[in-house]
């Protein structure tokens, strides 16, 4: 019988982030989103730290990737215990720290212009 195979890191690192409040009309909304590959049959339970140029981090977000799934994190949807969801219109840092490996991709939706862009990147896995 083969051997599970679990891959991926539990610190994962994402220098460029920004969530625009706004919006160009139409479908789609600005937003960013963290996505979660969960390879272990265990859930993984994600914590995610915020750093900002001009403030204290931010460590009250957290979400669960269930074993042997995909997650997508949508950032202007998150909330914290509290309510609070992730701030709008400043550049901000996220540190995404699982109890057990997992594979993590960040995205953004630019939608501030008419001709919207879209970006995504591999986080940095340490």
């Amino acid at each position: 019988m083969k051997k599970d195979k679990v891959v991926g890191a539990m610190v994962w690192l994402v220098p460029d982030c920004f969530y625009p409040s706004i919006s160009s009309p139409g479908h789609y909304v600005s937003h960013e989103a963290i996505c979660v590959l969960n390879t272990s049959k265990d859930d993984a339970h994600i914590n995610l730290t915020l750093y900002f140029e001009d403030r204290e981090p931010v460590r009250s977000f957290k979400t669960t990737c269930m074993g042997e799934r995909t997650h997508h994190v949508r950032l202007d949807q998150i909330r914290d215990d509290d309510g609070k969801s992730i701030p709008q219109d400043v550049p901000y840092a996220i540190m995404i720290e699982s109890d057990i490996p997992i594979v993590v991709q960040y995205s953004r939706l630019d939608t501030t212009q008419a001709e919207m862009g879209l970006m995504t990147t591999m986080a940095h896995p340490i």
